[in-house]
């Protein structure tokens, strides 16, 4: 039985790209359809061009999921931050925005999310035991957290204060091209900005992506760590894939589309729960009166 491919969509600041995803294998089924980004990138006109773009692939995806990057935090479906896009998506309940306006299922997650759990299952960091940190390093720095090959969803650890100023402002490939600094001049930066995160959350491999990993031989092994570093594998297909395999996966990973509101109402009633059978087996452990009584005699014998 021949299994669909699964689409996957990259909104960026500058292009909204889509590719259906052979899972199998990690890798695009077909070349993908990039269409620029509205200049007023509001959720109405980038819905738009999304539509076209899951128009465009309809024949080979089927009926099936549909994975979007966003570059915002998301949570339950709800993008909470704006970056590089209109800051009208703050606060909108995008992934229902999507699925009402394609008529299928859609799960929306965080760019650098999707890009380091495409790393994990297809790329460097493919089957790590241990805590990987991906870095995007652009404009800005996006990171995503992912342990056994699950996500820590939203860590933004490029926004880190070091030495008094947010940590992209400093050390991204933009602030470097920007300033028109040398690799020699930069590094320095960017070493500053892994050392400080390292002593953070002491991953066990840290996987640096982004149009800069290209010439990662002129800085990688110039940085000192305690962590392994390696340049992500994927590249700019990182984030369609990881976000194809998420939409995919969704279920069985626990991906859940409850509100807010909800989760926290299930999150307050099992830790009651626990609570009672805590209270429950500390009382078990009581010795009852009669009980004693009984102890007492053997003891006396």
């Amino acid at each position: 039985m021949t299994v669909r491919p699964v689409l996957g969509i990259d909104i960026g600041g500058s292009g909204i790209k889509g590719a259906p995803v052979d899972l199998e294998v990690g890798d695009f089924a077909t070349d993908r359809l990039r269409i620029p980004t509205p200049k007023k990138s509001t959720p109405k006109k980038v819905g738009a061009a999304v539509a076209e773009i899951v128009t465009h692939f309809a024949d080979l995806i089927g009926d099936g999921p549909v994975g979007i990057t966003i570059p915002a935090v998301v949570t339950h479906g709800v993008t909470r931050s704006a970056a590089n896009i209109d800051k009208s998506w703050i606060g909108f309940e995008a992934q229902k925005m999507f699925e009402d306006l394609l008529g299928r299922h859609v799960l929306v997650v965080n760019d650098a999310d999707a890009a380091g759990l495409a790393e994990a299952h297809f790329g460097a960091a493919k089957d790590h035991p241990g805590l990987v940190l991906l870095a995007t390093l652009g404009t800005g720095i996006g990171t995503a957290l992912v342990h056994r090959g699950v996500l820590i969803p939203n860590s933004e650890f490029g926004h880190v204060e070091i030495d008094g100023h947010d940590a992209e402002t400093q050390a991204s490939s933009g602030v470097k091209d920007r300033l028109g600094l040398s690799y020699k001049e930069w590094i320095p930066r960017i070493e500053r900005y892994f050392q400080v995160v390292e002593a953070l959350l002491w991953p066990d491999l840290i996987v640096v992506g982004g149009g800069i990993s290209r010439d990662a031989d002129k800085f990688l092994p110039k940085l000192r760590l305690q962590t392994a570093i390696v340049p992500a594998e994927l590249r700019n297909r990182a984030g369609i894939i990881g976000a194809a395999w998420l939409a995919a996966h969704q279920d069985e990973d626990g991906v859940s589309d409850l509100t807010v509101e909800a989760a926290t109402e299930r999150a307050l009633r099992h830790a009651a729960e626990r609570t009672t059978l805590v209270r429950v087996a500390d009382e078990s452990d009581q010795v009852l009166p009669d009980d004693q009584a009984v102890l007492e005699s053997a003891a006396e014998e």
